[in-house]
């Protein structure tokens, strides 16, 4: 391989956006494992990524990887066609349902997910990531978009703040959450009762979701804003599912079985959530820093637009979303979790959460986890003022 001193900067016409052979994805996987692989060990990291390769969700091209490579650079071998290029940054894409309605029409399309940005911190201060995210932007236009699909975006989750990505294209939207402690001490004896979701009772549920958020998006009144909604699918929610069953294999030497919380037995007066915990320390004994992620909630006697944060009634659902919020405390404290975290909180849902804990306060995120969208077509002015991410949830995160 050429000597660092050597290597061209990131405006080079020899760099180019390729996919990698396995062996290219692997040198990438050790080195971001040493940043990325939380409390796992870094052969750990390495499985628990073959591991999710191959769920419903990222089989069969559902994952997509990239590599920045120099393309008038010899292979590392003396076969040409296997050998392995030298990767300068590197990301993977997640296939992902989605709808857009715009002026009356609703569409599903293709929208990509972008996870594990990466340049290396021996190739840094070259202009690697900015050139990889750079060519990303172009080649998802049309990345997978056959059979009559178009894409209209993508999407990421940003832990560098918002101005780097932004430069490329990927513009931050509201990305706020509530945080309650798993330990609580408020009663919860006249709260609605809360049953536990195991995983054979999702797939029914996500599919009533799916067509409610279609129903609510086809009902919006002509005139009103573009609106876009990752749908929050089976298969999106067993990937989370699975990479919280490898975690807590490795950590606890065991997975979790309740996967979630309803409230209600009437088909249409229903409320639920799916959660996934995520434990970042390497103690398993310690609970600091582990989070339970509320991934969706569904309340679904309504649309979108009765429980959003415009909504004046959305209260009235406030006990039910606490019962979820004290059943996932509970699970919270079982599994070594420090804090239960629930993404664009409603006033009903902080509504509940302050029963829980008064001290409760929404958080607006300006360093981590901030949900990004490129809108490719043609627009003038900050796209998060012209569209609405409808359910811009933890479920959508990747």
């Amino acid at each position: 391989m050429a000597a660092l001193d050597s290597l061209k900067k990131g405006d080079s016409p020899s760099l180019a956006l390729v996919h990698p052979i396995e062996a290219e994805k692997q040198i990438q996987f050790n080195l971001n494992g040493a940043e990325w692989r939380g409390a796992l060990s870094l052969p750990a990291y390495l499985r628990r990524e073959a591991t999710l390769s191959q769920t419903a969700l990222t089989r069969d091209g559902g994952i997509t990887y990239w590599i920045l490579v120099d393309t008038s650079l010899p292979r590392n071998t003396l076969d040409p066609d296997s050998g392995t290029r030298l990767p300068l940054a590197s990301c993977e894409t997640y296939r992902k349902k989605a709808l857009v309605w715009q002026d009356g029409e609703l569409k599903e399309v293709v929208c990509h997910g972008i996870g594990s940005v990466f340049c290396a911190g021996h190739l840094r201060k070259r202009g690697y990531a900015q050139r990889l995210m750079k060519e990303l932007g172009k080649a998802l236009r049309t990345h997978q978009t056959g059979e009559g699909k178009e894409s209209l975006f993508s999407v990421l989750y940003s832990d560098i703040g918002k101005k780097f990505y932004t430069g490329f294209g990927w513009e931050p939207f509201p990305s706020s959450h509530v945080s309650i402690p798993a330990a609580t001490s408020a009663d919860t004896k006249n709260l609605p009762t809360a049953r536990p979701l195991y995983a054979e009772d999702l797939e029914e549920l996500c599919d009533i979701d799916v067509a409610s958020v279609r129903q609510s998006l086809e009902a919006r009144p002509k005139g009103s804003k573009t609106a876009v909604a990752l749908l929050a699918d089976i298969e999106t929610i067993r990937w989370h599912h699975a990479r919280e069953d490898f975690v807590g294999t490795e950590l606890q030497g065991t997975t979790p079985k309740v996967r979630g919380a309803i409230v209600g037995a009437e088909k249409g007066k229903r409320v639920w959530c799916y959660w996934t915990r995520m434990w970042y320390n390497q103690d398993p004994a310690e609970a600091k820093g582990n989070t339970l992620h509320v991934l969706r909630l569904v309340i679904e006697c309504c649309s979108w637009d009765e429980t959003s944060s415009k909504s004046k009634g959305a209260h009235s659902h406030d006990a039910a979303i606490a019962a979820l919020l004290a059943m996932a405390q509970r699970e919270a404290q079982e599994w070594k979790m420090e804090h239960v975290e629930i993404w664009a909180p409603s006033p009903a849902t902080l509504a509940a959460a302050q029963r829980l804990d008064p001290d409760t306060k929404v958080i607006d995120r300006d360093t981590e986890s901030i949900a990004s969208l490129q809108w490719f077509p043609e627009h003038d002015g900050p796209v998060a003022n012209q569209i609405d991410w409808v359910g811009n949830e933890k479920y959508g995160w990747c």
